[in-house]
């Protein structure tokens, strides 16, 4: 008597079978499309990520003091080229900073947000600075040996936050990262004091720049 009880149970499994294939296949095939779809369109557009070039910096003071406290003042010029020639940049959010082994040794200096079309270059000019900034011990000997030798290696570092632009479409924001390596040659020293005084360093140096 429940033969038929039996029978629909496995007509409802069957069933239920069947509609998650028909599921999964159209998972499927819809993410193969967007997947095509992707692949089209980065076909087209050949993204590139901007370029940065350090053009050159301007040490208007970097002094050294007993053992590890450091105040400067560097005045860079950064080029940015957008090489796209169909996707636009929008900067939302650029700090620039001096960096020295790993350590920040200035406050940000920001620029003010701006979009970069096709193609375009910008050139920006900020000053990053620090008064009396207090570097790690290990920092500090090092520092010191930097200046035996008269030269130290700092990283001008760009952090922020960008868009890219395609016909109407806007992306969501993305994380820039630019690292640009310039030595900074000292002057004369005087009481383990080394100054600075307005010296240029013209460098065009490619920076290493990342987005994610």
């Amino acid at each position: 008597m429940m033969e038929w009880w039996d029978d629909l149970k496995d007509d409802l499994m069957d069933e239920r079978r069947k509609t998650l294939r028909r599921i999964c296949s159209g998972v499927l095939i819809l993410s193969v499309i967007v997947l095509v779809i992707v692949v089209l369109i980065w076909l087209i557009l050949q993204p590139k990520k901007p370029n940065f070039v350090l053009q050159d910096a301007t040490a208007n003071a970097f002094n050294v003091t007993a053992p590890n406290f450091v105040t400067s003042n560097i005045l860079v010029t950064i080029e940015s080229r957008n090489p796209n020639d169909k996707i636009g940049v929008y900067y939302d959010k650029l700090d620039v900073s001096a960096i020295y082994r790993n350590q920040q040794i200035t406050s940000y200096s920001a620029i003010p947000p701006i979009y970069q079309g096709h193609k375009e270059v910008n050139v920006w000019s900020p000053t990053v600075s620090g008064v009396n900034v207090t570097v790690a011990p290990y920092s500090g000997v090092a520092l010191i040996q930097d200046q035996a030798y008269g030269t130290v290696l700092l990283t001008i570092k760009i952090e922020g936050r960008v868009r890219f632009k395609v016909g109407t479409y806007i992306s969501r924001r993305y994380h820039l990262s630019v690292k640009c390596p310039v030595n900074i040659v000292f002057g004369n020293s005087i009481a383990g004091v080394v100054v600075v005084n307005g010296i240029k360093y013209q460098l065009d140096r490619k920076c290493s720049g990342n987005v994610e």
